[in-house]
């Protein structure tokens, strides 16, 4: 049997966070209008997302505004929140709105228990949506997804970089990354 789902809008999403329905410090996301909930972060997620944001923010200063774990508004049904969002410059910080795709240079979910969910559903949303460069750095194998050519079907070029290969961003391509086993972390790589 085929069951209907009623999808919230991310409207209607905002106004169960300020009715007090969902509280503030609830961990979830809205994805295809669907609240998800979002899985306690371990110590190498973390440790991961917090060295890649200092290796962002070294190599690409002010040319892009690099967000922790804040939501991207995708379409009117989805608002990951994603662990890593490069984005455009903007001079509010995106006070007055979350940032749309076409904002988004880069995305990257840092996955310790999320490999799957990382690299199938919310792969889908992103390249449906048209986010062009989208990254699962999968800390427990000490590898790099790298995701390209969105469509709505979903990327038609999928990458697994392991050790001390380089990735350059799509968007940046003259700024040399590698993945590197030894922090499980993206690091730059000096060449010397």
């Amino acid at each position: 049997m085929l069951v209907d789902i009623r999808r919230l809008t991310v409207e209607e999403y905002h106004r169960l966070g300020e009715m007090g329905i969902i509280d503030p410090d609830e961990k979830v996301e809205l994805i295809e209008g669907q609240i998800i909930k979002k899985p306690v972060k371990g110590t190498p997620h973390s440790a991961a997302v917090a060295r890649t944001d200092n290796l962002l923010r070294n190599r690409l200063g002010e040319q892009v505004l690099v967000r922790l774990q804040d939501p991207v508004r995708l379409d009117d049904y989805s608002e990951p929140e994603a662990d890593i969002a490069v984005v455009m410059p903007d001079p509010l910080y995106y006070e007055d709105h979350h940032p749309t795709p076409r904002e988004v240079y880069l995305i990257i979910e840092v996955a310790d228990t999320t490999l799957r969910s990382d690299r199938e559903l919310k792969a889908k949303v992103y390249a449906k949506s048209g986010i062009a460069d989208y990254w699962v750095l999968d800390v427990n194998n000490r590898q790099l997804y790298v995701f390209r050519e969105p469509s709505p079907k979903g990327y038609q070029s999928q990458v697994i970089l392991k050790d001390h290969a380089n990735i350059s961003l799509w968007a940046f391509p003259e700024v040399a990354l590698a993945v590197s086993a030894s922090t499980e972390a993206i690091k730059y790589e000096s060449g010397n």
